[in-house]
């Protein structure tokens, strides 16, 4: 037979470890998200615009066919616009 006290400190132990692996991944992505900002600072100082290099990050996630696609949809309809 299992001694309920045990269990219940076993499982507030378990709790506790979940919650403090939770925080110290917040402490890790706030100290990723100041160095981002660092990082964008930095090239704004050398002269490059962040926003362009934000939408190349962007665009460098997505996948090849969905640009292509989205590329060839946006042509056709400035092409339907007279736009080109």
């Amino acid at each position: 037979m299992s001694d309920p006290v045990t269990e219940t400190n076993v499982a507030a132990e378990e709790l506790r470890q979940f919650i403090e692996r939770y925080e110290h991944l917040e402490a890790e992505k706030k100290d990723i998200v100041e160095q981002q900002k660092e990082v964008m600072a930095e090239a704004k100082g050398r002269g490059y615009d962040t926003k362009v290099i934000r939408k190349i990050i962007a665009i460098r996630k997505r996948d090849k066919d969905d640009i292509a696609e989205e590329e060839a949809i946006l042509e056709l309809y400035k092409q339907a616009l007279g736009m080109n």
